[in-house]
């Protein structure tokens, strides 16, 4: 198989890649700043391996498979203590959910957000709060969830990559979508 030796130019990898490679990483760490420092490592990495570049895949996800294990190594660097501190925070924050009998409280019992058409997740105040609410997530559930329901990734393949055990992730799956669900409720998409 010829590889195209124009789509290895890394001098056209910022230019056609670099705003996919960006989004890629903002929605996976909060700080836009990391992002890019993400995305410059990336664009380093993939010059420094260039010649193994075998053609197997397209060079967009080439650099975004390198892009992730990025993002991926930099939340094992602090999983280890992140996940008990997001876990130990959130019991903090949010004792609220359920009373002492275990079942919801009136204030966080779920209700109806009203935007189930898909069509509605297009809406700009929509997104803005969505974003917002994703933000508020430590980053380490945030990660968890993207690669659940985002990019689809199976469970024990997460575990394996974000080095968390089957019940960390479980928790943190579960304890994400409440916090995400009660971000947006207090935030009243229907508005």
């Amino acid at each position: 198989m010829e590889i195209k030796t124009a789509s290895l130019d890394p001098h056209t990898w910022v230019e056609t890649h670099g705003d996919y490679l960006f989004s890629f990483a903002r929605a996976r760490v909060k700080d836009a700043e990391y992002a890019k420092d993400l995305v410059q490592e990336t664009f380093l990495s993939a010059l420094s391996k260039v010649d193994g570049f075998q053609g197997k895949s397209s060079i967009r996800t080439w650099l975004t498979a390198i892009l992730k294990n990025k993002i991926i190594d930099g939340y094992r660097k602090k999983s280890l203590v992140t996940v008990s501190n997001d876990l130990v925070n959130w019991e903090n924050a949010s004792t609220d959910f359920f009373g002492s009998d275990g079942k919801w409280t009136a204030e966080a019992k779920p209700v109806e957000f009203g935007v189930e058409d898909a069509s509605a997740l297009e809406n700009k105040d929509i997104q803005r709060i969505l974003k917002l609410c994703f933000d508020k997530l430590p980053d380490m559930w945030r990660m968890v969830f993207v690669m659940k329901h985002v990019d689809e990734e199976k469970s024990d393949i997460i575990c394996k990559e974000m080095k968390i055990t089957p019940s960390n992730f479980w928790v943190i799956i579960h304890r994400a979508k409440l916090s995400l669900r009660d971000c947006l409720q207090k935030n009243d998409l229907k508005s």
